[in-house]
């Protein structure tokens, strides 16, 4: 059974911190690309970043400079370190594991971060 644990969310300030942790079960962790969605209330899902089975980053440009993927195969575990945050961060994070090849798409079940003072 595949699962996808996200943890981390919470009530931060402007300017703040946080760092979101997905651990992953099932499957075959290092072949997987990893990635982080968010969706705010009203808004469609959006992509914030990903990272390859290689290390490749990449991110949308409202991540870019302020957030940070990175992964720990050993671990089974994809972190996003998100700083300086914004109100407009707020939103449910999602983590997402996709496999290129048959491709095949996991979901976690989402974390809540809130940026507000």
């Amino acid at each position: 059974q595949v699962q996808l644990v996200e943890s981390g969310g919470g009530l931060v300030q402007p300017g703040g911190s946080l760092r979101l942790s997905c651990a992953a079960s099932g499957i075959i962790f290092s072949v997987y690309a990893m990635h982080w969605y968010r969706q705010a209330p009203g808004k469609q899902r959006e992509l914030v970043a990903g990272i390859s089975n290689v290390g490749t980053t990449n991110y949308a440009d409202s991540a870019k400079g302020r957030f940070t993927i990175f992964r720990d195969n050993a671990k089974n575990t994809v972190y996003l370190q998100m700083n300086s945050l914004k109100p407009e961060d707020t939103a449910v994070y999602f983590c997402n594991a996709l496999r290129a090849y048959p491709q095949i798409n996991y979901w976690g079940q989402g974390t809540q971060v809130t940026v507000s003072s």
